[in-house]
């Protein structure tokens, strides 16, 4: 597995070579004054007023609350509002988006109003591989992956593929026991095919896969799951809507990551949106090329 060291980490004058953002449960309303709403919008004003040339912003799903038309308008709104300096956003689809109603009906309006071409697929960014997961049933909760859907992401992440160079993964729902709100105990993983999900990551030790769901907040444990040689590195994206604590309540407040790759390495820096600043205990980092997890230097 890769290196990986999740004590707070030294800022240097090092220029990285890319950088873009995770956000992920916006929730988006039919009410424009809904706190969801502004929260989605103070985001993408965070993004725009505090990075430089970024590649992206990967969204990590349920960006409706109930997956109507309406809620889509209202997101694509306010995207319009804010997309002088806007990165392109890309997204996974979540439960919220699809479960309410229809499976074809609902995925339908996911892929209209997203842009995306489906539940699943996958973007070549700057010579980075981006790569988002998606249920193909409307499951109230979890996802289901197909077998032709693992099949996709094997190949898709030996393609071009080198140890040196990290791929990123992103899947709404996160696997059992590995990042916060995922423990069995605390009952939001998600993923019918877990297992063989968790396989086909571990054949691939150069990906990095980005999480949400669960709404844990990023000072929570767990928010970042090093593999223990069994899986990828993977990370709890938090929340714009709301946020959610290890003491299982809710929790007011909006999260996310902005994500920069070195040649040797990549930042994962947690952002809280609501107060424009950064979250000092959830700042990561991810050395390449990955070694051997018990080879690993950790703080």
């Amino acid at each position: 597995m890769s290196t990986t060291n999740h004590s707070n980490f030294a800022e240097s004058n090092e220029q990285p070579l890319a950088v873009f953002q995770v956000i992920t449960d916006t929730h988006v309303t039919t009410d424009p004054d809904h706190e969801y709403n502004h929260n989605f919008d103070r985001a993408l004003k965070d993004i725009v007023a505090h990075t430089n040339g970024s590649i992206g912003i990967m969204h990590v799903g349920d960006l409706t609350d109930h997956g109507f038309i309406e809620e889509y308008e209202h997101l694509n709104s306010i995207v319009e509002a804010n997309k002088d300096g806007l990165p392109v956003i890309r997204y996974a689809v979540g439960n919220h988006d699809i479960a309410f109603g229809i499976w074809e009906s609902r995925l339908g309006n996911y892929t209209n109003y997203s842009g995306m071409t489906g539940a699943y697929h996958d973007h070549w960014i700057e010579g980075y591989h981006f790569i988002f997961l998606g249920t193909e049933k409307g499951l109230e909760k979890f996802c289901h992956l197909s077998k032709e859907q693992l099949d996709w992401l094997d190949k898709k992440l030996g393609e071009d593929a080198s140890e040196d160079r990290p791929v990123f993964v992103f899947l709404h729902q996160p696997l059992l026991d590995t990042v916060a709100g995922s423990l069995k105990a605390q009952d939001w993983f998600g993923v019918v095919q877990d297992t063989e999900l968790k396989l086909v990551l571990k054949k691939h030790p150069q990906a990095i896969m980005f999480s949400g769901h669960t709404h844990w907040q990023l000072e929570a444990g767990h928010t970042m799951f090093d593999g223990r040689g069994e899986t990828a590195t993977m990370f709890n994206a938090a929340s714009v809507a709301y946020l959610w604590t290890d003491a299982d309540a809710h929790l007011t407040g909006s999260q996310g990551y902005y994500v920069e790759i070195y040649a040797d390495k990549v930042l994962v820096k947690g952002r809280d949106f609501t107060t424009s600043s950064w979250v000092e205990s959830a700042q990561f980092q991810v050395n390449y090329p990955p070694i051997p997890l018990n080879d690993s230097s950790t703080k």
